[in-house]
């Protein structure tokens, strides 16, 4: 009995890693490269605004204000596409997960407790947290039979094939 079961169990593995897995990652990609790029979306609709927040709110490392505003609108408003069709997948959740840190650590007013106090607070900057995990699993599992870069992989081994 205890074979049947765990061969049940583990069979049901399967089918939800099968069939239930890809529809997850699409949606892990979906959802983050839609929060993406809304906030690029709203940089460019308010350059001013956007030069504003940049020059006083924001502190990215390394880069002017001017740059870092310019670089991270267009940054929210191509890379999510990549991320949210899954094209170089693996690449483009990496990119943003490192992306996504940059902003939060950025913008020190997510965490008033403290970067480290806040981090493991599961108020403070908890959408950058959800988006950093479901980065992570695309780019721990790869984009998902619902991307494209399983259909271009597709295409090639048919090319090859042929």
């Amino acid at each position: 009995m205890f074979q049947s079961l765990k061969a049940c169990y583990f069979r049901g593995g399967d089918w939800l890693a099968t069939w239930i897995g890809p529809i997850v990652l699409l949606g892990f990609r979906i959802w983050v490269a839609l929060a993406f790029w809304h906030a690029g979306v709203v940089k460019i609709e308010d350059p001013a605004g956007t030069q504003f927040l940049f020059e006083n709110m924001y502190h990215v490392p390394l880069l002017p204000a001017d740059v870092a505003a310019v670089l991270g609108t267009w940054i929210e408003l191509i890379a999510p596409w990549f991320l949210g069709l899954g094209l170089i997948g693996r690449l483009s959740a990496l990119f943003l997960f490192v992306y996504n840190i940059v902003a939060f650590t950025s913008y020190p007013a997510l965490w008033p407790n403290g970067f480290w106090i806040d981090l493991v607070n599961t108020t403070s900057f908890a959408d950058h947290k959800i988006w950093a995990l479901m980065l992570l699993a695309v780019v721990a599992w790869g984009p998902g039979a619902l991307s494209l870069d399983r259909a271009l992989a597709s295409m090639a081994g048919r090319w090859r094939r042929a």
